[in-house]
């Protein structure tokens, strides 16, 4: 029931994704989460170590796209000066944003990860469609309602994957 949330990967934050890794495994493009997966979802611009990061991903080849469930005012004021296009109201998990974003940057699933916070959006999202998915922990604990709900659900399939040895990732917070 739940082994579409698994994520390929657990890592603290988007600075401990190994780039080079994702390379020599053919990816190409990373579609990104936004809120608490790049800055607090109060943040309305970009820090300057994201500016940094996302510099890194671009000089290495790496597209890059936002893909956010937020509304259109919160994803292009983050996303227009950085120069990073984006998806807003992407109903995540659902496929149809995902899709939209492949066909942007005019890449396969395979050569596509997708980085998020959340179980239940980016990774079941991504998982659904064959991407290779990485979980970071929330930047903040600052959250919406419809996020609060989803990260019930989350513990208990964090604890399901506890019991099957699969976490690896017990500090979550």
């Amino acid at each position: 029931m739940f082994k579409r949330m698994i994520p390929n990967e657990f890592v603290q934050s988007i600075y401990e994704i190994d780039l080079n890794a994702l390379q020599r495994r053919g990816v190409k493009a990373a579609l990104v989460d936004l809120d608490n997966t790049l800055v607090e979802a109060t943040r309305p611009e970009a820090t300057p170590e994201l500016v940094s990061w996302l510099d890194q991903l671009r000089g290495m080849g790496f597209k890059v796209i936002i893909v956010s469930n937020n509304n259109l005012t919160r994803v292009s004021r983050f996303a227009t000066p950085l120069r990073v296009p984006y998806i807003h109201q992407a109903k995540k998990p659902l496929s149809a944003a995902f899709r939209r974003a492949l066909n942007r940057l005019e890449v396969d699933v395979t050569e596509t990860v997708m980085i998020g916070d959340q179980l239940l959006t980016d990774v079941l999202g991504g998982n659904r469609l064959g991407l290779y998915t990485i979980l970071v922990v929330p930047v903040s604990r600052a959250e919406g309602v419809f996020t609060k709900l989803n990260r019930i659900l989350e513990r208990l399939v964090f604890w399901w994957m506890k019991q099957r040895g699969l976490s690896g990732w017990e500090e979550r917070k």
